[in-house]
């Protein structure tokens, strides 16, 4: 890729190992290369698994302090609009001209063993070949590894790390630059071209071992400077030793060396291969794949001279001038905005000082953020945390900090960081902020703003078939435009009053449209409208590929779709809100992206983070559901309007009423809304939350500590301003005394004189549960006394009561159950099942009531009926295994019933966390393991063991199972040549890698049983007597 013509052959990912930080690390999972023909099938069965896997496994965990050694150094928080592809993609597996290669993606190939016709033996064999050259039999040690790491190789290997991945890169071009000529591997022949990076990363220490032999000062360096390296990689097993004097000894200790390096060197790459495995595979387009080789270039550019001592590494923001070159190749980018440029060399940034910077939309601020996460994980080599401002990932940004629940956790967040590290520096970047001053106090940090805009944004309002444009210095805020000149028939007239038809036609198909709705329903309605009146000269428009878009969407629907999007996809038109499954949503997104669809009508939540842009946005009305629009609200959304270089202007058109017409005018004048703590308004979520981690982490034990913490919050720089009656010291006070009598913490009095007294608590069982399980405060009693009551008369005929415990509590108040499928369901059910709604308190009786809308006269607690019809959508769910089928049958959204089971999943696992830390509920913790695999994996019970498996899906396993395929076992000694010719649709690389994961899987659980067995074979170290035999050895 670079200018000496070297290509990428092969990059494999390798897992950091141990790392107990609270930082996230900036790197993801290697692309694993495309078949020509394959692409469609295996993205959209990838993009099924990453929703799968997220839950699976992956618990909740409340978010931990950073300790001095081993908090990140640099922690980004987005707003705007962060660039997703260089955030969570890593580069294809080759060189833009390399041709698909199916053995070259496999990390382990045909291979059946770690020690027979393996890797393993390739190193061995490659280790003898060098140990029998006469110049190496001296130093045999320094000399052997030092040649496996040299330059003279012509396939030089080149290790890069940054965060938890490794990166292997073979460049074959590199000239034979070492003194020992007398070896030379033709590329074809050469043992290394086909190393994972495992073996890469063991010959890098074992080089690094072997200079610290030469140089003691230099070691010490080298010693000092690994402690930060951002890979905790493992270290060889075996210490080289210094060279001996005497020749028999020095023989001696060579021999020994070789054989343990060697064995070390199975061990190592068993260790590190199981790891491999692990890791995912995701599948991207070609399009991303293109765009995921600049992160990897930059990095590999710059690690050739990370050797360096120094942090400057080069003349582009102290980064070799190769990145500069490689965002001019492949974003386009050719020189950077003035502000850019001058907020990068701001002295703070310099200094390392925590920073804030605001711009408009579209500014450039992820630029800035790239190239300060490349300068601290390349030049620093620190780690990275950043904060994404994606809905579906986290959706924090830094304007967040005032926004509810969500605010309250960014806030503790920072608060620990700031509290524990003073070394972590803090980069805050927002498009929305008002009262900064308070933020900067807050983060002790500088601030930079400008109102740079690189595409010009025209903002218009529109009142009947006037539109205006929105003009600051006129005195009404607004000048006159333009009328609208459509011919509407009194059809049209009746269907559209608001002339969306004429708005939408000016721009699209050849621009594209974002239409911002109130409400999801008028999403849908305002597409199909839009639609109804379109020419079906718009059918024409890139029609090939909107017909393969809806059979993508019945390939993910399981030959299901929408007959909404049915009738308005062939258009160019979709809607986009949260009824619709992830699944649909990244579909739409991509063929958005990618011009096939020219408009969307969708809701809000688009506009808080997402990047879909668009030439022209138009808000059809000044509401929010109904609510008002808020300013941050309305910059957010026009903000989706011209984005550079995709538009040459950005145009929007707020629609309205002559009712709203004041509201309006004040809305587009005034200031931004401030922004304000929410950490003692949401009471259980922030500050019990809070103190519960602080002395359940030990962060802070006592009164004091904790009111000093307090002091340092966001909330703590607001409190004149939010507090009016108590004082923050009386909030802190009451807080700790609601946390003790709820039974969560315990409070000791110390007296440290006749007049001194010391408050310190540490926390109780039900409190170490309610923190491990991270519950909601709120809830935790009512857990509790569910679980409690359960074990009374806990019904395992079905999973229904199981389920029924695990339902999440915070969506009961969300549910409004149609009674008369809640009856229908009811009458259903098998005695067992009656018995657990029995249990409950909710009778067949009552519910028929409710459905005839006859009066109540028995009071019945609401929330437990709620939750009860929430179960039985979970699980005729697990039954039937299709969101659509049971979307149908409780008339519910299916991204709705897919929300409702992802979180059940999550909350199944907190559950699990909160009872094996109470001794009580030991009964739970294995009928919970099973429940949360049924949850996260939604199949029929039999394919549970197939889906662990990656690349397998509910289609693939269920292929699998009628093949024969029944278990893990037989996955493992699978003949992949054989499960292609058997499987449908199932590519060689596929088949492979279905392969090469069920082996790893056997693997683990073998590894993992014997564990089991050396633990019990081992003397426990309390053994009676121990302790004696060991003194008299001594």
């Amino acid at each position: 890729m670079d200018e000496c013509g070297s290509r990428i052959r092969r990059r494999v990912s390798l897992p950091k190992r141990n790392r107990p930080s609270l930082g996230c690390i900036f790197g993801a999972p290697t692309a694993a290369e495309l078949e020509p023909g394959d692409e469609g099938k295996e993205e959209e069965e990838m993009v099924a698994e990453n929703r799968r896997r997220k839950t699976a496994g992956v618990l909740p965990v409340e978010v931990q302090p950073l300790l001095l050694s081993d908090s990140p150094e640099c922690l980004v928080l987005g707003g705007g609009d962060t660039n997703p592809d260089l955030l969570r993609h890593v580069p294809t597996d080759r060189g833009v001209g390399d041709q698909p290669n199916d053995s070259e993606v496999d990390m382990f190939g045909d291979y059946d063993s770690f020690t027979e016709n393996s890797f393993i033996a390739q190193v061995d064999d490659l280790e003898q070949k060098y140990m029998q050259l006469p110049e190496h039999r001296k130093h045999a040690t320094d000399f052997a590894t030092e040649n496996l790491c040299s330059e003279s190789i012509k396939n030089k290997l080149s290790i890069t790390t940054i965060g938890n991945l490794t990166e292997l890169q073979t460049d074959k071009h590199t000239e034979n630059q070492s003194g020992y000529e007398g070896v030379t591997i033709e590329p074809g022949a050469d043992l290394l071209y086909d190393v994972p990076s495992s073996q890469a990363i063991y010959f890098e220490n074992l080089q690094n071992s072997s200079n610290d032999l030469g140089d003691h000062s230099m070691k010490e360096r080298d010693w000092k400077s690994s402690s930060h390296n951002t890979v905790n990689e493992e270290p060889p097993h075996n210490c080289i030793e210094q060279p001996q004097q005497n020749d028999e000894s020095s023989s001696k200790v060579r021999t020994s060396s070789d054989m343990n390096r060697r064995k070390s060197i199975k061990d190592h790459l068993k260790n590190a291969m199981t790891g491999n495995a692990k890791a995912q595979t995701p599948i991207f387009s070609r399009s991303k794949q293109l765009k995921d080789t600049l992160v990897s270039e930059e990095i590999n550019v710059a690690k050739k001279t990370i050797e360096s001592s120094s942090n400057d590494l080069g003349p582009f923001y102290s980064l070799p001038s190769k990145v500069r070159d490689l965002y001019a190749q492949f974003k386009g980018i050719e020189k950077l905005y003035e502000w850019q440029h001058s907020c990068l060399t701001l002295n703070s940034v310099q200094e390392r000082k925590n920073l804030i910077y605001s711009l408009p939309t579209s500014g450039g601020k992820t630029l800035v953020a790239e190239i300060l996460m490349l300068q601290e994980l390349l030049c620093c080599r620190k780690d990275v945390l950043m904060i994404l401002p994606y809905v579906a990932i986290v959706q924090e940004k830094l304007h967040m900090i005032g926004e509810g629940s969500r605010g309250a956790t960014l806030e503790m967040t920072l608060a620990k960081i700031l509290y524990t590290s003073k070394t972590t520096q803090i980069i805050g970047m927002s498009a929305t902020l008002n009262n900064v001053e308070d933020l900067q106090k807050f983060l002790q940090a500088e601030y930079y703003t400008s109102q740079f805009r690189p595409v010009e944004l025209k903002e218009y309002l529109k009142i009947n078939d006037t539109i205006y444009e929105v003009d600051s210095k006129a005195e009404n805020g607004m000048t006159f435009s333009r009328l609208l000149n459509y011919k509407y028939s009194d059809t049209l007239k009746k269907m559209d009053p608001d002339h969306l038809v004429a708005l939408v036609t000016e721009v699209i198909p050849n621009y594209s449209c974002l239409v911002f709705c109130p409400s999801k329903k008028n999403c849908e309605n305002v597409a199909e409208m839009i639609c109804k009146f379109l020419s079906k000269e718009y059918l024409k428009h890139k029609e090939k590929e909107k017909c393969e878009v809806i059979k993508n969407l019945k390939n993910i629907g399981n030959g299901n779709l929408c007959p909404v999007l049915k009738r308005t996809i062939p258009f160019g038109v979709a809607y986009h809100h949260s009824g619709l499954t992830s699944d649909e949503r990244k579909l739409l997104e991509e063929a958005y992206s990618t011009g096939v669809l020219c408009l969307f009508t969708c809701t809000s939540t688009l506009a808080a983070g997402v990047n879909l842009p668009a030439r022209r946005v138009i808000l059809r009305a000044p509401y929010v559901a109904k609510e008002f629009l808020k300013r941050n609200q309305y910059k957010q959304m026009i903000g989706r309007a011209g984005r550079a270089g995709i538009d040459t202007i950005g145009e929007s058109i707020l629609i309205l009423q002559e009712k709203d017409k004041q509201q309006v005018l004040e809305l587009i004048t005034k200031p931004l809304e401030n922004c304000y703590s929410h950490l003692v308004q949401e009471f259980t979520k922030g500050i019990q939350t809070l103190f519960l981690s602080l002395i359940g982490l030990k962060i802070a034990m006592n009164l004091d500590d904790i009111y000093h913490f307090m002091n340092g919050t966001f909330f703590g720089v607001q409190q004149k301003v939010l507090l009016k009656e108590k004082s923050l010291w009386e909030i802190t006070v009451e807080s700790l005394r609601y946390l003790t009598e709820k039974g969560l913490l315990q409070k000791d009095t110390i007296y440290k004189s006749e007049e001194e007294v010391q408050y310190n608590f540490h926390i109780t069982k039900l409190g170490r549960a309610s923190f491990k399980g991270t519950i909601d405060l709120a809830y935790c009693d009512i857990l509790y006394r569910d679980l409690k009551k359960g074990l009374e008369g806990l019904v395992l005929e079905s999973l229904l009561h199981l389920i029924y415990l695990t339902t999440p509590y915070d969506l009961v108040s969300q549910c409004n159950p149609d009674w008369m499928i809640y009856f229908r369901q009811f009458s259903q059910l098998s005695p067992a099942e009656q018995n657990v709604a029995a249990i409950l308190g909710v009778s067949e009786s009552f519910i028929g009531k409710k459905a005839s809308g006859q009066a109540i006269g028995k009071k019945v607690d609401k929330d437990v009926v709620n939750r009860l019809y929430l179960s039985f959508v979970l699980y005729t769910l697990l039954k039937e295994t299709n969101i659509w089928t049971v979307s149908e049958k409780f008339n519910m959204p299916r991204g709705y019933i897919q929300n409702l089971l992802t979180g059940t999943a999550s909350f199944s696992s907190c559950v699990l966390h909160f009872c094996e830390e109470l001794e009580e509920f030991w009964v739970y913790r294995a009928l919970l393991v099973e429940l949360t695999k049924k949850l996260t994996y939604c199949v029929k019970a039999e394919l549970i063991p197939l889906m662990e498996v990656t690349g397998v899906l509910e289609g693939r396993a269920k292929q699998l199972y009628s093949a024969g395929y029944k278990s893990l076992m037989h996955l493992a000694n699978a003949n992949p040549e054989v499960l292609v010719r058997t499987i449908d649709h199932l590519s060689r690389r596929q088949a492979k890698q279905i392969v090469s994961s069920a082996k790893m899987l056997l693997h683990e659980k073998a590894e993992a049983l014997q564990e089991e067995v050396e633990e019990l074979l081992r003397l426990p170290s309390d053994f009676p007597g121990a302790v004696a035999s060991s003194t008299d050895k001594a």
